[in-house]
């Protein structure tokens, strides 16, 4: 399965940058996202940095990887990976509310 993870830069070179995140280093395209100072946070999908993160996002998803992780390992308790969900009435994109 393919499935893009969030890293952060670790340094650059002309088109790419050393990333680290999710326990390993890649060297990754960064074309579609620009040059990107050391720092930043990247969701990487096949090495080619996607979008760019805040660390706030790229924590988010990182939590739902280990989630997914515990729960492909029999786990069912992942509720503490999603702390901005919990406790909290879901909402509709605004797109898909009902017009007034």
């Amino acid at each position: 399965m393919c499935i893009g993870i969030p890293m952060q830069v670790v340094s650059t070179e002309g088109t790419t940058a050393l990333c680290q995140g999710m326990g390993e280093s890649r060297r990754v395209d960064t074309l579609l996202v620009g040059d990107q100072p050391v720092g930043s946070w990247l969701l990487v999908f096949l090495n080619s940095a996607r979008e760019v993160l805040s660390e706030q996002r790229a924590e988010q998803i990182s939590q739902a990887l280990q989630a997914l992780d515990l729960a492909l390992s029999g786990e069912s308790e992942v509720d503490h990976l999603f702390a901005d969900l919990v406790d909290r009435t879901p909402e509709l994109p605004e797109h898909l509310r009902p017009k007034q």
